[in-house]
This record gives structure tokens, sequence and C-alpha cells, in this order.
């Protein structure tokens, strides 16, 4: 018989910079979810973790048990390469809503499982709950059937996915490992590997906007990614792109949801380029991976076209009315934008928008309502922000540079106060960078590809 594994000793190992066995994981992760460890434990070992890191085998042996921690859904009966993309989270970041609907038209499978607001960043699920009746919470067997009716569906974790990732995430919070990248890493991927995939692209985001401002801390978590997807089987890639300003023309939770469907509507505004260009670049790559193009780029360009042709828009429409939404929404969506207050801030002198935290952007609309001041709190549906001005673009005294929308006037002085001290115009050039830093495949991370 094998020795019984006692917790203590796996937090002494890994204090010394030890590595834990399969079997000593595997152990941990159950202790976790069933309760037979308690709180301290699990806090001394993910300060462990965090101070000395994982070895490759370990991240993906604590992806795997984590994965496996409670219920998994198997895309298999589907009869489709079923492929999703990941966001490490940004402002005005609303690729998801694009993304689905393309894959889904060109003949994949896309099983989204979505997450809410957090911290500075929008949530997936609160922008799609704006849509009257649109229900995120579905069973693994309803989320069945509507990938299966349609090819695309967007949900919330149910009770039981990776309950493992649940409880450490809340210890995480409580006990200052959140930046642990072995530790984001293995949150993030057991989540979606545990929703059947066989391809995912991730977006890791870097600048002034990501929770990984600085490029090389992004590009390490992006290589610890890309290198446990494709240990579990699935064809993983990682593009690191720029979040030094909000993604397209709109921040907030409906705004986001009318920015999308005008594009879905062949009505893109000329301030939503950036989002169009990401996204088709992200669903290129997807359709690649499910050999649906012969490269990234033949992929976006028919992610375009998917776009361009309506076909995108229908899937859309299909995947909303399964979900119970009404789509007589999107009608008109601009109609449906009813803040109780608005404020128009605008420039103070001329010169060109050189630069912004985009942090600070993204907690502006926060406090303007659109994201929660306590997990579990409501968001505002109608709160957020219009960016009328890119970085780089001239801008003359009296400009208008935002709009500020939300569901109480009281909200918006402070908003009003940290765009005012970001937002930095100046007598300058300004040097665009490309969207996609980098891109990082499997066979690259292999390879130790250097930036």
């Amino acid at each position: 018989m094998s020795s019984p594994i006692h917790p203590i000793d796996m937090i002494l190992r890994k204090r010394d910079g030890k590595e834990l066995s399969r079997e000593e994981i595997q152990s941990f992760v159950v202790g976790v979810v069933d309760g037979s460890i308690t709180d301290a434990r699990i806090a001394s070992l993910l300060m462990a973790v965090f101070q000395r890191g994982l070895s490759r085998r370990e991240l993906a042996d604590l992806t795997s048990a984590m994965r496996y921690s409670g219920e998994t859904f198997d895309s298999a009966f589907l009869g489709k390469f079923t492929v999703d993309k990941h966001s490490t989270g940004g402002v005005g970041d609303k690729t998801s809503l694009l993304i689905a609907p393309i894959v889904a038209a060109a003949g994949l499978a896309d099983p989204m499982i979505s997450g809410r607001s957090l911290g500075h960043t929008g949530g997936t699920l609160d922008k799609m709950e704006t849509i009257p009746g649109y229900n995120t919470q579905l069973s693994l067997a309803e989320f069945g059937r509507v990938l299966q009716a349609c090819g695309a569906s967007m949900i919330g974790q149910t009770k039981n996915l990776v309950p493992a990732d649940r409880i450490l995430y809340a210890l995480r919070d409580h006990t200052g490992t959140v930046e642990s990248p072995n530790l984001i890493c293995a949150s993030i991927m057991s989540k979606k590997l545990a929703s059947g995939l066989n391809g995912l692209v991730l977006d890791v985001k870097t600048g002034s906007g990501a929770f990984m401002r600085r490029d090389e801390d992004a590009r390490h978590l992006a290589e610890l990614m890309v290198a446990t997807g494709e240990a579990s089987g699935t064809k993983t890639v990682a593009l690191l792109t720029r979040m030094d300003e909000p993604l397209g023309r709109f921040a907030g939770n409906w705004v986001e949801v009318w920015e999308c469907v005008d594009i879905l509507q062949n009505r893109a505004h000329a301030l939503s380029a950036d989002l169009v260009d990401l996204s088709t670049t992200l669903a290129g790559w997807m359709l690649f991976l499910g050999a649906e193009a012969s490269s990234a780029e033949e992929g976006k360009q028919r992610a375009t076209e998917l776009l361009r042709d309506g076909s995108a828009y229908a899937k859309w429409l299909e995947m909303v009315r399964l979900h119970g939404g009404d789509v007589s929404v999107f009608d008109d969506p601009a109609a449906q934008h009813k803040p109780a207050a608005t404020r128009v801030l605008k420039a103070d002198r001329s010169g060109t928008l050189v630069s912004m935290d985009c942090t600070e952007v993204g907690w502006a609309v926060q406090r303007l309502g659109a994201g929660r001041e306590v997990p579990g709190g409501p968001v505002a549906a109608h709160a957020g922000i219009e960016m009328h001005v890119k970085l780089g673009d001239r801008i003359a005294e009296g400009q208008p540079l935002v709009t500020m929308f939300s569901e109480d006037a009281a909200l918006l002085d402070e908003p009003e106060r940290m765009l005012r001290e970001t937002l930095r115009i100046a007598d300058q050039d300004y040097v665009r960078k490309p969207l996609v830093r980098e891109v990082l495949t499997g066979r690259d991370v292999a390879s130790g590809k250097q930036s």
C-alpha cells in the first residue's frame, strides 16, 4: 500500500523548493473540494507556490486535477471541432460577442463559458444579460443543446464545473497570491479545458489597461498557458495584444452589445476599427486551428467575409433566441440605451492625445456603475463611456473626448475627474504600436522562441 499523503508534507516540500508529485497534487485538489484540507493549509501551499513557483509538469498536473475536480462538458457528440477564445481582461474588450457567431458561421462550435466583471475590466456575462430574457445560467445539458442547434453558446460557470477553482480563487484573493502566473494559468486553463475544447486561442493583454502591464510578464503567462494547453492535447496559440486604450468605441455593458450589433449589421463606426481588426484576427486563428482555413491570414479573410455577408449576424440572432433573448432590441440598439444621466468631457487645449492610463479609464467606467463594488453586487446596464478619440488623434480645444453615461447623476463627478487626470494631450508626435505584439504557438513555446 502507498503511504498516506499529508498536506503539511506538501507545504514543507514546496516551501523548500522541491517538486510535488502528481499524486500529491491530485490529493491536494481532492482535499480542497471535499473540505478535508483546512483553509489555513490551502493558503500556506498557495503562498509556497507563489514564492517557489511550479515546474511545467507540476503546472500541467495541477491544471488537470482542477479541470476534473467536478463535472466537465464532453463535446464529442457535437461532431465538430470545438474552439474558444480567452482574454486576460481589458477595457472595452468585447471581442467574444463577435467571435462566437463568426466561428459558428464557419462551421465550428464555440462552447464559451464566460465570466463577470473583475476589477477594472468588464465581464461578458454582464453584457449579455443586458439583452432582455437572455439566460446565461444554463445547465451543461442545455448548453449542449444550444451548441448542437447553432454552434455557439455563451454561459456562466456552472456550480459543479471546476469547483476547485472557485475555492482556490477566493483564498488567493485573501492571501495576496492572485498575481502568481502559475496559479493564474491553472485557474484559466482548468475552466477552459473543462469545456471540452479541441482548440484554444488566448488573447493575452499587455499595457496600461492589462493585469499584466509589462510585456515580459504577459509573455511569460502566455508561454505557460500555451504549454499547458498543448500538454492536455488541445491545440493552443496565444496572441500578445496591446491594451493601452479602450478597445473600440464603447466601454460598459449594453453599449458594448450595441457596438457589436452595429458591426454584425455592417454599420461599424470608424472608432470600432481596432475592435473589428482584433476580433477577425483572433477568429482567423480559431478557423486555422479548426482546419477551416489554410492559414491564420486566410482565416481572418474568411472571418471578415462572414461579418460582411450577414452569416455571423444570423448566428448571433439564433444563439440569442435559443437563450431566451428578445432579438427585437437589435432593430435599433441605440434606442435601447437609456442612461439617467449623460455628461460630455471636452478637451481643454489643442494638441495630440499621447497617453492615458487605461486601467484608470476602466475604473472610471466601473465607478459610473458598469462594474461591481463588491463581488456578486449589481451592475448598471446603461452605465459606461463612449470614446470620441483614439491615441494619436489630433485634438482641437473644446472637442468632445468622452461621453459618460450613468443611471445615477451623482456618480458622474468622480469618473470625470479620473478621466481628466489621465487623458493627456500634448504638443508632440505619437508613434502607434501594432495591436498584436506577438504570436506564440505550441511549436514556438516548445522551441524556446525568444521575442
